[in-house]
């Protein structure tokens, strides 16, 4: 039988909770020591953690961050069930079992220079840890726009950094990106101050009309969020005829490929075909899942 690619890259650890932070909108950032996870993490990949014990389904959450050196990783999530809810009841010095890193990462090509990231609620985490990944390498210049319909998990503030193309007034940016030299810009239909008033799509079709053609060369556009929001994106790339990367989210079982609990239809050169997500996504170029 030939060896698949995910075998022997998924690794199970007793974690530890490090640190654990609530915000509003029962939203939640987590930090464990997982330090296998931590070292072969990739952008786009995510964890099955085991939310408690007497729960045996574990929930899938994307990586925010990660530290091989440290041997920690991040993550954003909101409690909306009663998985999520028991997790958000963890503390730190307690454990919990970490299966991952799992999933097809996020590729980047150097030829595209100009990365458009754009996440939306708990799809903001992958697009913070593509943009960690994309600062360290002087060829790309990535750009993220952020959307959320609920109070942003951290403390906006105005962007040190000018983006041409950007309307006057929206200001607002994640701060650890600022940090990171890595331009930002908020996006909410909820009048949140410095914050564009409306989608997150239609701040970046404002940003790319405002490229000339060999910049638009350079745009590849990393997207996730709500599958509506997805949607969007791919649509929005297709129109100026840029390449897209979806990550998707989707409920799973086992999150190794074994169950075929998160299949989605993608279109293939033999025509349409089921994939998994955890194991043949997360991430998935945009015309797969949503054909033009």
């Amino acid at each position: 039988m030939d060896k698949r690619p995910h075998r022997d890259t998924i690794f199970l650890e007793e974690a530890e909770v490090l640190d654990h932070e609530a915000f509003e909108g029962d939203q939640y950032t987590l930090r464990i020591r997982a330090p296998e996870c931590a070292a072969h993490a990739r952008p786009g990949a995510f964890v099955h953690l085991q939310c408690d014990r007497l729960r045996p389904l574990r929930r899938p959450l994307s990586i925010m961050r990660a530290s091989g050196d440290e041997g920690w990783v991040d993550f954003l999530y909101k409690a909306v069930g009663d998985g999520t809810r028991l997790l958000a009841e963890r503390k730190p010095g307690e454990h919990i079992s970490a299966l991952g890193p799992i999933g097809r990462p996020f590729q980047t090509h150097p030829d595209r220079s100009r990365p458009l990231l754009i996440g939306g609620g708990v799809g903001m985490p992958p697009m913070i840890f593509l943009a960690d990944a994309l600062r360290r390498q002087a060829s790309f210049r990535p750009f993220a726009i952020l959307g959320s319909e609920v109070p942003f998990p951290f403390k906006a503030r105005p962007s040190q950094i000018l983006v041409p193309g950007i309307p006057d007034g929206t200001i607002a940016a994640m701060p650890l990106l600022d940090d990171w030299q890595v331009p930002s810009r908020l996006a909410s239909l909820q009048g949140y101050p410095g914050c564009f008033q409306g989608f997150v799509t239609d701040l970046a079709g404002r940003w790319i009309e405002t490229l000339d053609s060999q910049q638009r060369r350079e745009v590849e556009v990393f997207a996730c969020g709500p599958h509506p929001m997805l949607e969007a994106v791919a649509k929005l790339a297709a129109d100026y005829g840029l390449p897209c990367q979806v990550s998707l989210e989707e409920f799973m079982a086992c999150g190794v490929g074994g169950c075929a609990g998160c299949t989605v239809q993608v279109t293939t050169p033999d025509g349409p075909a089921m994939q998994r997500v955890c194991v043949d996504g997360p991430v998935f170029d945009a015309t797969r899942v949503f054909p033009t």
